[in-house]
């Protein structure tokens, strides 16, 4: 949680007191850093007065899309990033192609001693304008109760707000005439909201992977900060497969080719219903808990430390705050709070995104339909694989009576993990205490990332988010970034750039 009371600063004393080389600026204990204080003074300078060209910069970018699953703006989309990526210094800048989407590439020659990766998507959800109060493509400037002025609008915090904050602190040293501390691998790609397919082929690239080879780490930049100023330290994330269930008259042998008149379920078999059965046998009684055989197998359970930073993080955060924020009024199985945040780092899931089958606009239409879908995706916790996973879903399915339902896997990854005691994650929590805040350690996201890409051989590296600033939204209506904060406790935009150089820094 964030320092209370006057320890913690508003977003334009943050970047005037790192400007004035106060103790925000102070290298942590064993940090030799790459350049003078003074050096660092005049890149922070900058940041207020690239302020609106940052903003600008930020609602160009979210007026175009790339949405993988619905193949919009591409080319256009990995072009536009690698404009982005020049814009900000990056050399050596290419478009590397895939089986998919393609991905973007650059580096930063700095002639530091300290490489450092970091990961970008350039694609985002997708979404339905009806749904939002502001329209999504653009990124007006809105303002929050209780928070400040926010840019709303699709990929504002997942991941352009972020990403943009890092390439406009990229952009600050640019305009200060000053180099890098330390030298910068790029690595991004334009299908993560499907569950990077293809993402693997980026990182194996002959001309990728050996720079990410010499990299210390890897990061994202992320929007870090709660409604409460505090941060979390994630030392991994869950992995994910997506995939779709398809159950069909055509595979299934049973009910209708095409869709027909439903007075005819009296003497016709239902795929919708078939589907709904087998759904049905996912899960235990408690519509929960899944039932797929052999699914916790390989699960590896929470250790004591873990439980401890569990522990700390519930004595810390606002039950009810985080019920608001979601809309939830009962954790399942009406758990108390702790219990309910180990389910959330330690228990993998089978959850529906979707269901669709026949008719779906406005009144009815008495069809039987032949073809139902439902959109699954599975989270899976260490050891499990994505692989294996999904062979034990299918080997369910074809146990229980449903060999004729499809599985079409759309995306997927294992889980990510990254040693505490490695230097990435340790720069991150000295940094984060140096500019006021009092980082928790948390045993993994819930969420997931490709990051085990970077973490598995042969890349090998320590994995994590770092940044400070605000948003929320993500996959859902009225997404936002923080821009102006009149919340002391939450870095605005200025606040968020400045994280980020201060990061760079630390990690020389």
């Amino acid at each position: 949680m964030a320092d209370s009371g006057d320890s913690t600063l508003g977003r334009r004393e943050f970047v005037q007191g790192a400007a004035a080389g106060a103790a925000l600026v102070a290298a942590a204990p064993g940090i030799v850093m790459a350049a003078s204080q003074g050096d660092k003074k005049a890149v922070l300078a900058q940041i207020p007065k690239m302020h609106a060209e940052n903003i600008k910069r930020l609602q160009d970018w979210i007026a175009l899309p790339s949405i993988a699953a619905q193949n919009l703006n591409f080319p256009q989309g990995p072009e536009y990033m690698a404009k982005l990526a020049q814009a900000a210094g990056f050399t050596g800048v290419k478009i590397i192609p895939t089986s998919g989407k393609p991905g973007v590439f650059g580096k930063i020659d700095a002639g530091a001693r300290t490489t450092v990766g970091v990961y970008f998507m350039y694609d985002v959800k997708h979404f339905l304008p009806e749904e939002w109060s502001s329209p999504p493509l653009e990124a007006r400037l809105v303002e929050k109760p209780g928070l400040g002025t926010v840019c709303m609008g699709r990929g504002a915090v997942n991941q352009k707000g972020p990403e943009n904050s890092f390439l406009s602190a990229l952009m600050a040293f640019k305009t200060a005439g000053k180099k890098l501390p330390v030298n910068l691998v790029l690595v991004c790609e334009g299908e993560e909201e499907i569950a990077s397919p293809h993402f693997r082929e980026i990182v194996m690239h002959p001309e990728v992977l050996p720079e990410l080879k010499k990299c210390v780490g890897i990061f994202i930049p992320e929007a870090g900060q709660d409604r409460d100023g505090g941060v979390e330290v994630s030392l991994g994330a869950k992995g994910v497969v997506e995939l779709e269930l398809v159950s069909s008259g055509e595979k299934w042998g049973r009910g209708p080719a095409k869709d027909v008149h439903s007075s005819l379920e009296a003497q016709v078999d239902s795929p919708t219903w078939h589907l709904v059965q087998a759904l049905h046998t996912l899960v235990e009684k408690d519509g929960h808990t899944p039932a797929v055989a052999g699914f916790f197998d390989k699960v590896r359970p929470l250790t004591a430390a873990q439980k401890q930073m569990i522990q700390e993080h519930a004595a810390k955060t606002s039950e009810s705050t985080v019920k608001q924020v979601l809309g939830v009024r009962h954790w399942v199985h009406d758990a108390n709070w702790q219990d309910s945040l180990e389910l959330l780092v330690s228990k993998p899931t089978i959850n529906i995104e979707g269901l669709v089958a026949g008719y779906t606009g406005p009144g009815g239409k008495t069809v039987l339909p032949h073809r139902a879908v439902a959109k699954i995706d599975m989270r899976l916790v260490p050891d499990m694989t994505a692989t294996d996973t999904l062979a034990k879903l299918k080997a369910h399915l074809a146990a229980q009576g449903y060999p004729d339902i499809e599985v079409n896997m759309s995306g997927g990854y294992n889980p990510t993990e990254t040693d505490p005691n490695s230097k990435l994650i340790k720069v991150q929590l000295a940094t984060y205490k140096k500019l006021g805040i009092d980082p928790q350690l948390w045993p993994r996201s819930a969420g997931s990332w490709p990051g085990c890409v970077f973490t598995e051989a042969p890349v090998s590296l320590a994995a994590g988010h770092y940044g400070l600033g605000h948003g929320t939204g993500a996959h859902a209506p009225d997404e936002y970034y923080l821009i102006e904060s009149t919340n002391p406790k939450i870095q605005g935009l200025d606040g968020a750039i400045a994280s980020f150089v201060e990061f760079l820094y630390a990690l020389a």
